[in-house]
C-alpha cells in the first residue's frame, strides 16, 4: 500500500509538472523550428502545400520557415543551405530537380537535422530518413482506367487516336505515374484499339519540363499540325492539370470544342480550382484528387514523432529505392474525380466550397 501511495503521488506531481509547463495531450514535447522547402508558387497546389504543412506543425507548436525555389534548382539549394546555417530542427523538401540536393543534405545529416521527402522523393543520397507522398503508380493507373471505361475498349470499340503527355524529367514522380498509366493503356497499343499518330510514346519523348502548361500547349500544337490534319484525337493522357490545361488551350485553337468536333477525354491530376471548373464546364474530362490535407497531415506528425524520439508510422518500407537505399514511406491513396462526383468528394469533402466552384 505503501508503494502504491508513492507512485500515486509520483504521477500526481508529474501532472502538476506538465501542467505548469503547460503540456496537454494535443501538443508536442519538444517544440521547435522546422524547415519547409517547396518547388513554386506557379501552381496552386504547392501553395495550398505549404499552407497546410505549416498549420499542422503551428498546431503542434512549432516554429516554421516557409521558402519556395520558384523552380530553380541553384535557387532551392540556396535556401536549404540557409535553413541549414539557422539551425532549423527539421527539413521538409518538395525537390525541384532530385538529383540536385546531395551536397546540401550531407551538410543536413552533418548538422544532425532529420530530412523528410515530401511527395517527390530525393534520389541519389543515404541523406533522406522518409519520404511521404501519395501512391504514384495508382494515379497514372486511375487515369489510365478512366481512358479506357470512356472509350470502351474493354468491350472492343476502337480504334481511337491517342497521345501521351508526362511530367517533368528531373521528377522521380513523373516515372512512376507514366508507368502506371501504361501498365494499363499498353495492351490496347499493342491491339491497335489506340494508336498514338505522332509515335511519341516512350518516356523520354512526352515528359513536359517542370510540369510546364505553356510547354504542354506548344507540343500539343505540333503534334496536332503535324498528325492530325485529317484525324481527330481522341483522348490525351496527361498527368497533371497545368499540363491538361495547356492541351486544352491547343485543341480549343485547331477547332475542337465545337459541336461537330468535340473534345477528347482529357486527364489530369491535383484538382486545381481552374481544372475542377473545367470539368464542370464540360472540358477536361477527369482529374485525380489527392487530399493535401492529409499529406500535410502525416508530414506533421512525422516530424513530430521523429524529434520527439518516437518511431514515425509508414506503410511501405522497401518499394521506393531512391539509389543510395530504400526510404521508408507513408503512402496515401488518390481519388478519380470528374463531373459525376466532383460534388460528393470535392465540396462535401470539404476541400472546395460550392461558391469557389462557381
Amino acid at each position: 500500500m505503501r508503494n502504491r501511495r508513492a507512485v500515486l503521488a509520483g504521477a500526481a506531481s508529474l501532472v502538476l509538472t506538465l501542467a505548469a509547463c503547460g503540456q496537454n495531450s494535443g501538443s508536442s514535447s519538444k517544440v521547435g523550428t522546422i524547415g519547409i522547402a517547396m518547388p513554386t508558387q506557379a501552381s496552386e497546389r504547392w501553395i495550398t502545400d505549404g499552407k497546410s504543412v505549416v498549420k499542422d506543425l503551428k498546431a503542434k507548436g512549432y516554429e516554421t520557415k516557409l521558402v519556395y525555389g520558384e523552380d530553380d534548382p541553384k535557387r532551392q539549394v540556396a535556401q536549404i543551405e540557409d535553413l541549414i546555417k539557422q539551425g532549423v530542427d527539421a527539413l521538409i523538401i518538395a525537390a525541384i530537380d532530385n538529383e540536385s540536393l546531395n551536397g546540401v543534405l550531407k551538410q543536413a545529416a552533418a548538422a544532425k537535422i532529420p530530412v523528410i521527402s515530401y511527395d517527390r522523393l530525393i534520389l541519389g543520397t543515404k541523406n533522406v530518413d522518409y519520404y511521404v507522398s501519395f501512391d504514384n503508380e495508382q494515379v497514372g493507373r486511375l487515369q489510365a482506367r478512366y481512358i479506357i471505361e470512356k472509350l470502351g475498349l474493354e468491350d472492343g470499340k476502337g480504334p481511337f487516336n491517342i497521345e501521351l503527355f508526362a511530367g517533368s524529367p528531373d521528377d522521380n514522380n513523373t516515372k512512376y505515374f507514366f508507368d502506371g498509366s501504361m501498365h494499363l493503356l499498353q495492351p490496347y497499343l499493342d491491339s491497335k484499339q489506340l494508336v498514338v499518330r505522332s509515335g511519341q510514346t516512350a518516356l523520354k519523348q512526352v515528359t513536359t519540363l517542370r510540369w510546364d502548361g505553356p510547354t504542354a500547349k506548344k507540343r500539343m500544337s505540333r503534334i496536332l499540325a503535324a498528325s492530325y490534319a485529317n484525324r481527330k484525337v481522341d483522348a490525351v493522357l496527361a498527368p497533371y492539370d497545368g499540363i491538361s490545361i495547356g492541351v486544352l488551350s491547343a485543341l480549343k485553337s485547331y477547332g475542337y470544342g465545337s459541336s461537330g468536333k468535340p473534345l477528347p477525354i482529357v486527364t489530369g491530376q491535383d484538382a486545381e480550382l481552374a481544372s475542377v471548373k473545367s470539368i464542370i464546364a464540360g472540358e477536361q474530362s477527369q482529374t485525380v484528387y489527392k487530399d493535401l490535407r492529409q499529406l500535410a497531415e502525416v508530414t506533421a506528425n512525422m516530424v513530430d514523432d521523429i524529434l520527439n524520439g518516437r518511431q514515425p508510422r509508414v506503410n511501405s518500407r522497401r518499394a521506393y529505392n531512391n539509389g543510395a537505399k530504400p526510404v521508408p514511406a507513408y503512402l496515401l491513396q488518390p481519388t478519380s474525380v470528374d463531373k459525376s462526383n466532383y460534388n460528393y468528394v470535392l465540396v462535401l469533402g470539404g476541400y472546395y466550397t460550392a461558391a469557389e466552384l462557381q
